[in-house]
């Protein structure tokens, strides 16, 4: 069904799984702060210790090719790498990464960088505002022009920035992540700024590349289905997947936003200069797709800007997070961004469930509902493939269980399970599950009964 030279991958962010805080000269993050703000964290949880990853590196990678993957996703923390954000490069922090490139190759495994998974530098935010500051696009690619340079003769695939609609909805709107605000004017020029810094990003990357090589970002976005095709519903999903997909993917594609924004939101929307519009135009090399659920759409003249309002997805199956599970979204989505970016090749960068794991008595995790997940997601990814998207990877969240942000350790994403307080790592049957999918290929009918229900369900 996929593509002998399909990239199946693992996804993680170097704060959820690092962990290694103050070790070899890292500075700290924004989220290392916010965890600090009482009542942010479920149970005042931080990313300090998480898997440990920067000490286990060999063992997680000697994991990843116990699995089979062909590629692995991660990113790399700019103050491990630039403690302040700027001007002094930490040599120790930038050899972690050499390092774990290193292995990587030598296992057969693509790497997969993300300059920017949400840690920013705390210095940059305490000194400057952060992203609200005008000269952070261009800090941000010198940033990049320093792992550029170091990693970009084995670093094929690249992503600027991971989800930034999650930076602004999460950081600026709702101020349940880092840093916490809440002022949505503030909102809309974090998240010009951060389409600025793809842009400047992208102009360095280039100007450097290495033959082969590639760059885009990582945007989040579900399927948004009419609530009734025949009242206004239909435009108004479309409304909702523009301002959710469109809002980044637009400017980096058509060198602006898109029409539909610019008339709803006017000056709540900066614009770009004639330099900058012509540096998006054309900065996706590919599109990353990172896809969890759907949701309902029904049109709403009383809702806001966009005059929309979202339902959950009813009569299904949720994840841990209480997300709907909907196969078909994805599958959806895939042709969506496949129709409005055309010639692009697509990837689906992160797809995955946090799921109620038990650990039996043998020690074993038999998540079955994890499985059931990502057999079907896949089954719908393979039906875009089928239908003419040109689908390239596809890469699960999460390699490991990790710190999800503002749940803390509650959530676990893993197809390893990370026992937190002693770093024990053990495969789940899902990592096998996948494991053995890489190597054949093929889809099996599920044997348990959740399995089953769960693809009845969707």
């Amino acid at each position: 069904m996929f593509p002998s030279n399909f990239l199946w991958g693992t996804a993680t962010s170097a704060y959820q799984i690092e962990g290694a805080a103050d070790l070899d000269g890292r500075g700290p993050s924004i989220w290392d702060v916010f965890c600090r703000v009482p009542g942010k964290i479920a149970r005042g949880e931080s990313g300090d210790v998480a898997c440990d990853h920067y000490r286990r590196c060999a063992e997680d990678v000697s994991l990843m090719r116990d699995i089979g993957l062909r590629a692995y996703r991660f990113s790399i923390s700019w103050p491990r790498v630039m403690p302040t954000g700027r001007d002094r490069v930490n040599a120790k922090g930038l050899d972690f990464y050499d390092r774990l490139v290193d292995r990587l190759c030598d296992a057969g495994i693509e790497p997969v960088a993300t300059l920017y998974h949400w840690d920013l530098p705390a210095a940059l935010q305490f000194e400057l505002g952060g992203w609200l500051h005008d000269d952070l696009p261009k800090i941000f690619a010198d940033y990049g022009r320093v792992m550029f340079d170091a990693l970009g003769d084995r670093v094929r695939y690249w992503l600027t920035i991971n989800e930034p609609w999650c930076v602004v909805d999460g950081g600026y709107f709702a101020g349940v992540h880092a840093p916490g605000a809440r002022n949505e004017q503030w909102g809309y020029l974090v998240g010009h700024n951060l389409i600025r810094a793809h842009a400047h990003a992208v102009a360095a990357y280039r100007a450097g590349a290495k033959p082969g090589g590639a760059i885009s970002f990582a945007m989040n976005l579900g399927y948004s289905y009419p609530e009734n095709e025949s009242n206004g519903d239909g435009a108004a999903a479309e409304r909702a997947m523009v301002a959710m997909g469109g809002w980044f993917a637009d400017p980096m594609h058509f060198g602006d936003y898109p029409p539909m924004m610019r008339e709803r939101l006017g000056d709540l929307l900066p614009a770009f200069s004639r330099e900058e519009a012509s540096l998006l135009r054309g900065s996706m090399d590919y599109i990353a797709l990172n896809y969890y659920h759907s949701d309902i759409v029904r049109h709403s003249p009383a809702s806001g800007r966009f005059e929309l309002e979202r339902a959950d997805y009813p009569d299904v199956p949720r994840t841990e997070m209480g997300w709907a599970i909907v196969p078909d979204g994805l599958r959806r989505a895939l042709h969506w961004v496949a129709d409005r970016y055309p010639s692009l090749p697509v990837y689906v960068t992160e797809n995955g469930a946090a799921c109620n794991d038990h650990v039996g008595a043998d020690g074993e995790i038999d998540d079955q509902n994890r499985i059931a997940y990502l057999h079907d997601h896949l089954a719908a990814a393979s039906d875009a493939l089928r239908d003419g998207v040109d689908l390239r990877g596809y890469f699960v969240w999460s390699l490991l269980d990790n710190f999800e942000w503002s749940c803390g350790y509650d959530k676990r994403f893993g197809l390893i399970r990370c026992d937190f307080p002693t770093g024990k790592r053990t495969i789940k049957a899902s990592g096998r599950w996948y494991a053995r999918f890489i190597e054949s290929g093929s889809f099996k009918e599920p044997q348990d009964g959740h399995t089953a229900a769960v693809r009845r369900s969707v």
